[in-house]
């Protein structure tokens, strides 16, 4: 488990971390999310030691990180960093040389990645020759080729088109699945809310919520319910029900929220039961927030 505690740090007079903490548990994808400015960049570089922290620690499994630890990690930064005059497969082979691979190890993990990024076709293409997608898909293959022990992605589907996010997507949960903490950033939510296991939100340098989707989905939206009833029916009934507050309604159509706990499941069913008693009933389910409604409501 890969674990930032308390973690702080200035530039000049300006504080842009504030006793950030969360944790990425092993095998477990953590999307790592926030505005412009909001302090991700800085705080995977402190992970990976590019930059110091003032005060805090990084710790992995419990122990403080050396420059041998991080030496096993796998980084891709949001600013491409590839030679652009190299050929993908021969650069990604040197950078799994540099991490300690034989030249044998580093070259079957390349075919291996490239194959499985839908890159195989342009091993020998020089990067700048790829679109933009294709360079991100050769960075993602750069972060991967050593089996990193952690990886930590600065906007990995930047520029790639849904076909590429769903191929880059199984890559990065196939890693995971080996045991490996997996952060990474992104500015596209529905991505994020789709391949995670858990969230941690970021504003202003300051942690704002973390924990798994289905905790932040509780802890930060009331329970909410949507009904509607077949036919012409009007369901303008459900305004008058005792514990409910109409949030919206359109003709057979309502969505309404109840309080937490028993009592607010009491009186979602006593809807239901009333919708039943009056006619057939089409559509009855719990309504979850998205992570867009989330993070609006705790960076706000």
């Amino acid at each position: 488990m890969l674990e930032v505690e308390a973690v702080s740090r200035s530039f000049g007079a300006r504080k842009v971390l504030h006793d950030v903490s969360f944790t990425v548990g092993d095998g477990r994808m953590t999307g790592f999310v926030g505005g412009n400015g909001a302090g991700k960049t800085t705080t995977m570089r402190i992970i990976l030691g590019v930059l110091s922290s003032d005060s805090g620690s990084v710790t992995l499994d419990g122990t403080r990180l050396t420059p041998a630890d991080r030496a096993l990690f796998g980084y891709m930064p949001e600013e491409r960093g590839l030679y652009p005059k190299m050929k993908v497969a021969e650069q990604i082979v040197y950078l799994g040389r540099l991490h300690g691979m034989s030249d044998a190890a580093a070259t079957k993990s390349t075919t291996h990645l490239l194959d499985r990024l839908g890159l195989g076709e342009r091993a020998n293409a020089t990067v700048e020759s790829l679109s933009l997608g294709n360079q991100q898909r050769a960075q993602i293959a750069a972060a991967l080729v050593h089996d990193p022990s952690v990886l930590v992605l600065d906007e990995p589907f930047s520029g790639l088109d849904p076909m590429a996010v769903q191929t880059v997507q199984a890559v990065l949960a196939e890693h995971a699945a080996g045991g490996a903490p997996v952060l990474f950033s992104s500015h596209q939510l529905d991505i994020v809310e789709r391949i995670c296991d858990d969230l941690v939100v970021i504003a202003d340098g300051s942690i704002r919520a973390s924990g798994s989707r289905e905790d932040l989905r509780s802890t930060h939206s009331e329970p909410r319910f949507e009904i509607e009833v077949s036919g012409s029916g009007d369901a303008g009934w459900v305004r008058e029900m005792p514990g409910v507050d109409v949030v919206d309604l359109d003709g057979a159509y309502a969505l309404f929220e109840v309080e937490r706990g028993d009592g607010g499941l009491d009186a979602a069913q006593s809807v239901l039961r009333r919708a039943l008693e009056t006619g057939p009933v089409s559509r009855f389910a719990p309504v979850h927030p998205t992570l867009s409604q989330i993070f609006t409501e705790v960076v706000k």
